[in-house]
């Protein structure tokens, strides 16, 4: 959110408290080998380390992919990625930050996606549908988190 508390229409940001400690979230979210049972399946991911060019496989028909690179990451603290969905007419490249706070004896984690242009049209309706995938992929991760 802007400093005058505005919402920015050109990215998404959702935050999400976790009873597990910020250590416990920061495994989950970069276990290469479980990062499918709460984002997608990827390939390429080998955990935080910057530079790192990776896929996410999308169950799609014909199936798809996400084309992502690890641009920095803050053991414990923070990761962020780009996120270029090849599909469309002109392919764009988001930018995914993830940011772990502690908080009590949890963890607050924000996820802000940005880079939109919100006068295109194929790149508003891409926000929304991130959004709304997003909303659901930090509720997987509370599942895995719990050990469901």
């Amino acid at each position: 959110m802007s400093a005058d508390n505005e919402l920015d229409p050109s990215r998404v940001e959702l935050g999400k408290f976790y009873p597990q400690p910020p250590a416990a979230v920061w495994r989950t979210l970069t276990d290469p080998t479980g990062i499918e049972h709460w984002l997608l399946p990827s390939v390429g991911f080998e955990g935080p380390h910057p530079g790192t060019p990776f896929l996410f496989t999308l169950p799609t028909n014909p199936p798809s992919a996400v084309a992502c690179e690890v641009l920095s990451a803050t053991p414990g603290e923070s990761m962020v990625w780009s996120w270029m969905d090849p599909r469309g007419p002109q392919p764009v490249r988001w930018t995914v930050t993830w940011i772990l706070q502690p908080q009590g004896h949890g963890t607050r984690l924000l996820l802000t996606t940005t880079g939109f242009d919100i006068t295109d049209k194929f790149q508003r309706i891409q926000r929304n549908n991130i959004e709304r995938g997003w909303r659901q992929v930090l509720s997987k991760l509370a599942t895995v988190l719990d050990g469901r």
